[in-house]
């Protein structure tokens, strides 16, 4: 299924299962097959299925579903068509990230315990090393494992507020919709205890990022007084490593201040390069998405590296005038990289959400919008995760 529309698929728009993934059954969602006896799609007397595909991989297609009458919204995952056969489970979905960053099968649990024991020895009064043991061992979050595993990226959460109210927040759903996914931070660190935290990870890390910005905060923009004097205290330590905001973009006077004192590089968050559906979906409080674009602006002028967190959701993104949006902003700002991420979010109430009834003949399919942008841009780096230095070295190289 793509924006309510049902299509046949092949063998070769299957992946097997990977690694990690998860299948859900969809309550109160009828499945739909295809009945060739008919030759017409058809509601199943079964509930829907779907499989959440480990990061790293992107979904093309969604589970072909009717709802059964008005229903809650479902978690916030993303769910992707899944198959059963011969004994094993497929799913509708593209590699597009081959570093294993957050594979499962490389985060050993007891040594993310164990570490945490000893890292609170050194850091016995820090907050936030307490804050991200939650993170990693109650809600199982890959970014956080990774800190006390001393590998690849670490997070550096700061902020309680947000200036965006997003219909698919992970952390915040004031008006009780669905379950959040992650509870938000309840304090500010201070400048001291992120830099703690940072500089430990650059220091163990042989090609290390840091990133403020997680889902389990708001926009960290907002404590910028906090990011700026992290920052500084990092980089009068070290030059290793790249420091690293996601961000929604709204501020783009404080993104130049950050990069001025040391920030490397920023991920910004999209779910589309149209404003109108931009708006619906963020829904910005006292910043607009013209604020967005300027930030970007701002952070190439500053000869910072800029990717674009695409929130990907199949008869969306795959339209063809958002992808044309999409291609001229890449084109207008000379964006470094798009990461192809799995938007977490019901996908009928997303396109009711953003009210639009796309056309399924204007849809071009995940992988070729994926392949015509390359095409398009071979220089554009293409992945899931914020690149490190040696990443960006070794694309810019090829």
């Amino acid at each position: 299924m793509k924006g309510g529309h049902f299509f046949r698929l092949n063998p070769d728009d299957f992946i097997k299962l990977p690694s990690g993934s998860e299948i859900f059954m969809l309550p109160g969602r009828s499945a739909v097959g295809y009945d060739r006896a008919k030759g017409r799609f058809t509601k199943l007397n079964a509930i829907a299925l779907a499989a959440f595909v480990s990061p790293g991989f992107t979904a093309t297609y969604n589970s072909p579903y009717e709802e059964k009458g008005r229903q809650k919204l479902l978690p916030l995952f993303a769910y992707a068509a899944a198959a059963f056969y011969k004994g094993d489970f497929y799913t509708a979905a593209m590699r597009t990230d081959r570093e294993r960053r957050q594979d499962l099968r490389c985060m050993d649990m007891e040594a993310v315990r164990k570490n945490f024991r000893l890292f609170k020895k050194t850091f016995p009064h820090n907050r936030l090393l307490v804050h991200l043991r939650v993170c990693a061992l109650v809600y199982g979050c890959p970014a956080a494992k990774n800190f006390f595993l001393k590998r690849y990226e670490a997070p550096l959460p700061t902020s309680p507020l947000c200036n965006a109210r997003c219909v698919g927040c992970i952390s915040y759903q004031p008006e009780k919709r669905c379950p959040i996914t992650q509870p938000r931070i309840k304090f500010i660190p201070t400048a001291e205890e992120v830099s703690e935290i940072a500089l430990f990870h650059i220091h163990n890390v042989k090609d290390p990022v840091v990133s403020f910005g997680q889902g389990c905060e708001g926009e960290p923009l907002l404590v910028s007084d906090v990011l700026e004097k992290s920052i500084k205290i990092i980089r009068a330590s070290t030059g290793k490593g790249i420091i690293n905001l996601n961000t929604n973009g709204s501020k783009p006077h404080i993104i130049g201040r950050l990069f001025d004192v040391g920030l490397d590089s920023i991920r910004v968050s999209l779910n589309s390069a149209r404003e109108i559906y931009y708006n619906r979906y963020y829904k910005p409080k006292g910043y607009t998405f013209k604020d967005v674009m300027r930030s970007i602006k701002m952070a190439k002028g500053r000869n910072g590296f800029v990717s674009i967190n695409y929130l990907t959701m199949p008869g969306f993104t795959d339209l063809k005038d958002e992808h044309l949006a999409l291609t001229n902003l890449i084109k207008t700002y000379n964006i470094d990289m798009i990461q192809w991420r799995n938007l977490n979010f019901d996908p009928l109430a997303y396109f009711r959400t953003l009210k639009i009834s796309p056309d399924r003949t204007s849809m071009l399919g995940i992988k070729e919008v994926i392949r015509q942008t390359k095409r398009e841009f071979p220089a554009l780096m293409m992945g899931y995760f914020n690149p490190s230095k040696s990443r960006i070295k070794r694309h810019s190289a090829l």
